[in-house]
């Protein structure tokens, strides 16, 4: 090759290298990037009945061939690489089944093959921690996924990966759905593989998963920075996050960790954690009067604490445990150098398990680094909760005058900065849009299912309109029209209210509703009779994966199942008392088990009671001697409701109200 010849070709690639780089893409250029991306591979599934599209990375200006199946077949196409090195081809895919072979030539002899490919449909599975939980871990999970023998049916676990800057590639690879595929430390969502089994085995086509889930994780978190353009909240996270981008370093995808990054110096290193950390010269004091000994009770403050403790010979066999309590506002805990665990959920007593292998007969060490922010915060439970719970049940007391020595690490009364968050998991906006859409999209989908909104329920009005931001965005990112969206609606949750009244997570579930009654495309999942009060991880999913298939096969092939229970309709005022006509009835309304379902009744005065409630046909028929001319009613309106309304199906009816009055919510952002 001449040296002219050569020039343009050098030209592309330090053009790419400068356009990755500008999109905080690794700065190696498009030399660096797969042939194939990783999205693509063995055991995948091709979305069926509409364009597939496949991309990866090659020479700028490099011709690549994709080819399905062997040559007699036509679904192949032609793409050329961009000047950012990236090469896109879309392409018909063959009938649906399979396997078929997925060939790829690109520049200089580079090819691909993908082997044992099917073609079905694909299904993006997004949200939170009750999408991410595992089918081991569901209710009789082991016996589950000793049974999970699919072949038809893949997984594509996308690995968590916040992100400051568009991310190319994700992090993961096609399964095929076996016994072998759970077992050691393996899992998958139980929701998307109930959801799976059961749609496999109405349609009798391939299906494909695509796990994109993060516990804790609120929806900003999965919407791009152009989606939330329309939310002036999000704009400090969203200038933040741009801050830290050229600053390099790691990736935390949530504020508190940076700000430890930058003031807290007993982190640096890890020195005020290690066992071999001199701690001397620290005020001995105990957990409770701890701030107040080192100077700091009013104020905002990082201090670390640090004691040993005596552990028998031989230690008890089974799993210790580390309690803390309940701490304000943040904790991170380390024994004998190793970190254990951190939390900043107030409401929570710690309890973290220690993995097996950090405890040792004789001396062990302590270290807690707390960030406090009120007066009254730190360590906020009496002495006897805090312990270290040995395997036996056998507790170790960690409170005691003077047992602890402690330092401050941060003075942060004013002026002094403090984070805009205090999550210590991905929560920043955009992070997982960036890190963990952007590098799947746009590959061909039959729909997303999303069971997310438990940490958004304290902003529950402010997702009335965040939902639908974030659908938009998706749709758009993925290019395929009206992609449909099955919201699963939150399940009960928290101790049951006697009284009726206000209540963020009934508004989250209505927000969840709005956006599937005026989205188009968008189902509602019911799940409100489903669920545990103390635990906001019900282990139950297969009702939630079955509706989910259901509302599948009704709303995006078009088949005649029941997939909704009852739903209100209208509203006739009559002589004290309200009836209530409900849709989607099918066989009639009927109460689980016997028991009415939870009714609330209000009149002009806006004060809500307990109604009496009686079936009347297609009605519900409600009233109080309390309130002589209600006006307005409300169904299963609190996080733990008596759900018991239910069509002939035997499927819930959704939690309502009539009212347009004013949400508690209203305004908090």
């Amino acid at each position: 090759m001449t040296r002219r010849a050569c020039f343009p070709r050098l030209l592309r690639v330090l053009v790419a290298s400068v356009v990755l780089a500008g999109l905080g893409i690794d700065a190696g250029g498009a030399d660096a990037r797969p042939l194939v991306s990783p999205m693509f591979g063995d055991h995948m599934v091709l979305q069926r009945d509409k364009p597939n599209r496949i991309w990866g990375w090659t020479t700028p200006g490099a011709e690549v061939r994709v080819r399905v199946g062997d040559e007699a077949m036509h679904a192949r196409a032609t793409a050329i690489a961009g000047d950012d090195g990236r090469w896109q081809a879309a392409f018909q895919p063959p009938a649906a089944g399979g396997p078929y072979e997925l060939h790829i030539e690109g520049p200089d002899g580079a090819s691909a093959t993908l082997r044992d490919v099917l073609v079905g449909d694909v299904w993006l599975c997004g949200g939170q921690s009750n999408m991410e939980w595992g089918l081991k871990r569901a209710l009789d999970g082991e016996r589950e996924a000793a049974q999970a023998d699919h072949p038809r049916i893949r997984f594509f676990r996308v690995a968590q990966q916040p992100a400051y800057a568009p991310v190319a590639t994700p992090q993961g690879a096609w399964t095929v759905c076996s016994p072998a595929a759970f077992a050691g430390g393996q899992d998958f969502s139980a929701v998307a593989y109930f959801f799976a089994r059961r749609l496999q085995l109405d349609l009798d086509v391939p299906i494909g998963l695509i796990q994109n889930a993060v516990g804790g994780t609120p929806a900003e978190t999965w919407t791009s920075p152009a989606g939330l353009v329309a939310f002036p909240e999000f704009s400090a996270g969203l200038a933040e996050m741009e801050r830290l981008r050229p600053l390099g370093g790691p990736v935390h995808g949530n504020f508190i960790m940076h700000w430890y990054d930058e003031y807290d110096v007993g982190s640096r290193g890890g020195t005020w954690a290690a066992e071999t950390f001199d701690d001397a010269a620290w005020r001995r004091v105990s957990l409770k009067d701890g701030f107040a000994a080192l100077g700091v009770a009013d104020t905002p403050a990082v201090v670390w604490f640090r004691r040993e403790i005596e552990l028998p010979d031989p230690l008890p066999a089974g799993t210790a445990r580390l309690q803390l309590g309940v701490v304000e506002k943040m904790d991170t805990a380390h024994l004998n150098g190793r970190w254990i665990g951190a939390s900043a959920w107030v409401e929570n007593p710690r309890n973290y398990a220690i993995p097996d292998g950090v405890l040792r007969p004789g001396k062990n060490h302590v270290a807690i680094r707390v960030l406090k922010l009120r007066a009254d915060g730190g360590f906020t439970s009496d002495p006897d909760k805090l312990r270290l719970v040995l395997g036996d049940g056998s507790a170790i007391p960690l409170e005691g005058e003077g047992a602890w020595r402690a330092a401050v690490s941060v003075d942060a009364r004013p002026p002094h900065p403090l984070p805009l968050g205090y999550d210590n998991w991905p929560t920043m906006p955009a992070v997982l849009h960036l890190g963990m859409i952007r590098p799947v999209a746009p590959l061909a989908l039959r729909g997303v299912l999303w069971y997310q909104g438990e940490a958004n329920f304290t902003r529950a009005h402010q997702y009335r309109a965040l939902l639908p931001a974030m659908i938009a965005d998706w749709r758009a990112t993925f290019d395929q029209g009206e992609l449909p969206f099955l919201i699963v609606q939150l399940p009960a949750f928290m101790a049951r209210k006697a009284e009726p009244g206000d209540d963020w997570w009934a508004e989250l579930r209505e927000a969840q509703a709005l956006t599937a009654r005026t989205v188009p495309g968008a189902s509602l999942v019911v799940t409100v009779d489903t669920g545990e009060a103390e635990d906001i991880h019900p282990r139950d999913k297969v009702p939630v994966g079955e509706r989910l298939a259901l509302a599948a096969l009704r709303d995006v092939h078009g088949r005649a199942v029941v997939a909704s229970g009852p739903t209100f309709a209208s509203l006739e005022r009559l002589v004290g008392a309200l009836r209530i006509q409900f849709s989607d009835t099918d066989g009639g309304l009927s109460w689980r088990d016997g028991v009415a379902g939870e009714f609330a009744i209000a009149g002009a005065d806006r004060k809500w009671v307990r109604a009496e409630a009686r079936i009347e046909g297609d009605t519900v028929l409600v009233a109080s001697p309390q309130v002589n001319e209600p006006v307005a009613v409300r169904y299963a309106w609190q996080a733990n409701p008596v759900a018991t309304l239910v069509n002939g199906a035997g499927l819930p009816a959704a939690p309502f109200r009539t009212d347009d009055w004013p949400l508690s919510t209203e305004g908090r952002k």
